[in-house]
């Protein structure tokens, strides 16, 4: 959790948790099998959430993208229990391609110390 503990990172923390804990125990699409959710951003007054997700299947993406968003409303019904909200962020899902990214600067600096113009 972030540092401070606003209630904004709170919800995000909460959200985040609940989010996952619903794909692993309540769904059966096995699009969704891999997929999890890495980080959650709160808009300020908290009527929206942007869920990042991820899936260690990266052949199966654009069918994990589907399901994923097919299954908002249930994961904000489930979210509604969870938190005890009456008025739940609307939530979207944003592919995180945080792990892409890391894995090409990963390879370009792999290639550069091949080449010997790597870090000494």
């Amino acid at each position: 959790m972030a540092a401070g503990g606003s209630k904004k990172n709170i919800l995000s923390e909460k959200i985040l948790q609940g989010a996952n804990a619903f794909l692993r125990t309540s769904v059966s699409d096995s699009s969704l099998t891999f997929v999890s959710i890495t980080r959650v951003e709160v808009s300020d007054d908290a009527s929206a959430a942007k869920l990042y997700w991820d899936t260690f299947d990266a052949s199966k993406r654009g069918d994990s993208k589907k399901a994923i968003e097919g299954m908002a409303g249930k994961i904000r019904t489930h979210l509604s229990k969870l938190l005890k909200m009456r008025h739940v962020p609307a939530i979207s899902f944003i592919y995180d391609s945080q792990f892409d990214e890391e894995k090409k600067i990963d390879d370009l600096l792999n290639d550069e110390a091949k080449k010997g113009r790597g870090p000494t």
